[in-house]
């Protein structure tokens, strides 16, 4: 039997300045990250990222291109696709998964902010032609412990999304 990778997606939304990006507060772990999730089965991850899109922000978007493609270093992580979109419809909202959603200013981002979101919009600021491969080393067993002694509550929390029992406030 044949078991499938598990995927997962994230959407890079500019304002038409390039200038704020689109951040979601998120109900499980209340920090700000970039949208995003996971991909059913059979969703291509071009599909997915417009449906985790909309599930978390309330927003219609297109995909523009891809910025990259993350892959894991260990059993923390999926591979990730990162795509740049444009919203092109809906109006911002929360949901089942977000307490908010919100445009911030590239230099002012919100805190606590998921720093590896910070590298990956640096990654799409760069426009490249081609799409980025690298893999996810900065999620190590390591950091998980040293970031689990400074927020043992934001790891817990994380720990119980990822297996199915998140902590929503809703």
């Amino acid at each position: 039997m044949q078991t499938s990778k598990k995927r997962s997606v994230i959407g890079i939304i500019f304002d038409p300045s390039r200038k704020q990006i689109l951040l979601i507060k998120r109900r499980d772990v209340p920090m700000w990250a970039l949208p995003g999730g996971g991909v059913d089965a059979p969703e291509t991850p071009e599909v997915a990222v417009v449906r985790e899109v909309f599930e978390e922000t309330g927003l219609n978007v297109q995909v523009l291109r891809q910025v990259a493609l993350y892959t894991p270093i260990n059993r923390l992580t999926n591979d990730t696709y990162v795509f740049e979109c444009q919203a092109i419809s809906g109006s911002l909202s929360s949901g089942d998964e977000t307490l908010q959603a919100s445009f911030f200013p590239l230099e002012d981002l919100p805190k606590p902010f998921f720093f590896l979101h910070g590298e990956w919009i640096a990654d799409a600021l760069q426009q490249l032609p081609s799409i980025i491969r690298k893999p996810l080393s900065q999620i190590t067993y390591l950091a998980l412990i040293k970031y689990f002694c400074r927020h043992p509550v934001q790891v817990v929390r994380l720990l119980l999304s990822r297996i199915g029992r998140p902590i929503n406030s809703r």
